[in-house]
């Protein structure tokens, strides 16, 4: 299959000219080709966007470029009218504070329990009291049930608890962004559901971009409220979810319908 044959679709109608993250010929080539190859990308503000793609196509390479670990080899990443790699690393750090990031694993310190894992961006970033700390723990920890596991270590609990209190973490600073890599691997089909449930109706509740990335399509079916389709490094489709479920595009549809035929093959 060719580029070419894949049309790229406009952004969404109606998104806000000054989103919180932009992206403008966002290129990196680790030395094999490019992994990303000038992308173009406005996510849209207090809406959940779902990142698509097959396996080793950059989703997790974008997510890294947006939260600043990985610098462009060309291009733009602009987070809150900031261009993150023309500022001071002081004003980049400052700026990962708005941002709240769900690892696939959880990515949680084996040697603390939930509680304090939960607690450690609160007590690196703020002056809060124990007190203040506690309160929004825990608060934190009943949203995603788990308030009678603050005691567990990570090696105790199930993979889905294990996302649940890193999502917890992500939250508990009310980052204005929310990263989601890969949230549903690793987790069987319920837990997957459940837990993608969880997160709209996290976001329902607190508003904020969450952008989530992911290829299991019955995931993007209950998070999505726009659907952008990652592939050889483009970005091919860019539209809100009922858009993207009904498009008559071969490649989409063949993608988001998991179907062996159509013009992605196994290359």
């Amino acid at each position: 299959m060719t580029m070419n044959a894949v049309p790229v679709a406009p952004a969404p109608t109606g998104a806000h000219p000054a989103n919180s993250i932009e992206i403008r010929g966002l290129r990196k080539d680790f030395g094999a080709g490019p992994i990303l190859d000038g992308i173009d990308l406005d996510f849209v503000d207090n809406a959940i966007t779902t990142v698509l793609g097959p396996s080793g196509t950059g989703k997790s390479v974008l997510l890294k470029h947006i939260v600043g670990l990985l610098e462009p080899d060309e291009g733009e990443v602009s987070v809150f009218g900031e261009d993150i790699w023309h500022v001071p690393e002081s004003a980049r750090y400052e700026l990962r504070k708005r941002f709240g990031v769900l690892f696939q694993d959880g990515a949680l310190f084996g040697s603390m329990n939930l509680y304090d894992n939960v607690a450690f961006p609160l007590r690196k970033h703020t002056d809060n009291s124990e007190a203040e700390i506690r309160e929004i723990v825990m608060a934190n920890l009943r949203e995603v049930g788990l308030e009678r596991a603050i005691d567990k270590a990570p090696n105790e609990i199930s993979g889905g608890m294990r996302k649940r209190a890193g999502f917890a973490r992500a939250l508990v600073m009310r980052p204005d962004v929310v990263l989601f890599d890969e949230p549903d691997s690793g987790l069987d089909p319920v837990r997957t559901k459940l837990l993608c449930q969880l997160i709209a109706d996290v976001h329902r509740e607190h508003g904020g971009t969450y952008i989530v990335i992911t290829h299991d399509i019955p995931s993007a079916r209950i998070l999505s409220d726009y659907v952008a389709v990652l592939w050889k490094g483009k970005i091919v489709y860019y539209g809100t979810a009922d858009e993207a479920f009904a498009s008559d595009d071969p490649f989409v549809r063949q993608f988001l319908a998991g179907a062996a035929d159509g013009p992605l093959g196994m290359d």
